[in-house]
């Protein structure tokens, strides 16, 4: 019998009759996204206000019936009240892909409507834990200039040690981990494709333009990863440190699927 890890958490009123099970879940970083990354994430869009549209891309035959289309790629666009940020739900047939993983959530931001192009993206692959897209988007929803600096990258390092992570001995100001060794945060050169309105972003000077935030979890080493983001370098650093502080907290989540990578690794508590 499993013994209650965190019995002052109550039991979830939502949780199905008869359902699959839910469990309170710890390291949050190993957890996983419950397989719901989408619906936690358009959840908390709709309840900001933010307007969703749907945009599906095909291949349309001759004389071919409705329902034998192929759909290459369906994409769910949200977008603020303001127009200034957008957040894209995209898994297509031949996806951008961070560390062997296919980008599920880009998001980016304008200084203004003047024109359609992001002064910033960033990028969320599946098991990203949901909390952590959503910490990151109603943190972006509560600025009313998303692509003003408001302060440099120390707040980010100091989100997740103060959760207990590990500052590298060698970079103290730019990467840290989580004390088993499993989940990084880094700034430092991003891969190719990551999109930013900052033209320097593509010279990777060595003053650090054209750096970014990479975080990721490595159940083992050499192991696939289990889910990864990459964050440009014009994002706001406040905002980078609303994300860090979500999978490095030592809070419990609720889920009732479980990565087959981490399960094992996992505390589990009944709710």
């Amino acid at each position: 019998m499993e013994a209650p890890l965190y019995p002052e958490f109550p039991p979830d009123p939502s949780a199905p009759p008869g359902g699959q099970p839910a469990f309170w879940v710890g390291s949050r970083h190993l957890a996983g996204d419950d397989g719901r990354l989408y619906d936690a994430v358009a959840d908390t869009l709709a309840g900001l206000g933010w307007t969703s549209l749907t945009i599906v891309r095909g291949r349309h035959e001759p004389d071919e019936v409705p329902e034998d289309r192929q759909v290459l790629r369906s994409t769910v666009l949200h977008i603020s009240p303001d127009a200034l940020c957008w957040a894209q739900w995209s898994l297509a047939d031949e996806p951008f892909q961070l560390g062997a993983l296919p980008i599920a959530w880009q998001i980016s931001a304008r200084a203004d409507r003047s024109g359609p192009l992001a002064s910033w993206s960033s990028y969320f692959t599946p098991d990203v834990p949901g909390e952590a897209v959503t910490d990151f988007l109603v943190a972006l929803d509560a600025r009313d200039e998303p692509t003003v600096p408001l302060a440099g990258p120390e707040p980010v390092l100091d989100a997740v040690a103060a959760n207990g992570w590990l500052r590298d001995i060698d970079q103290p100001h730019a990467a840290a981990t989580d004390s088993t060794f499993t989940s990084h945060i880094s700034l430092g050169e991003v891969p190719p494709l990551i999109q930013d309105g900052d033209p320097r972003a593509l010279t990777m000077e060595a003053d650090g333009a054209g750096f970014g935030w990479q975080a990721w979890a490595e159940p083992a080493l050499d192991a696939p990863c289990l889910w990864a983001a990459s964050i440009s370098s014009s994002v706001p650093h406040d905002l980078v440190a609303a994300f860090a502080a979500s999978p490095s907290s030592t809070a419990p989540v609720l889920r009732r699927v479980l990565p087959v990578a981490t399960q094992d690794r996992l505390l589990r508590a009944p709710a």
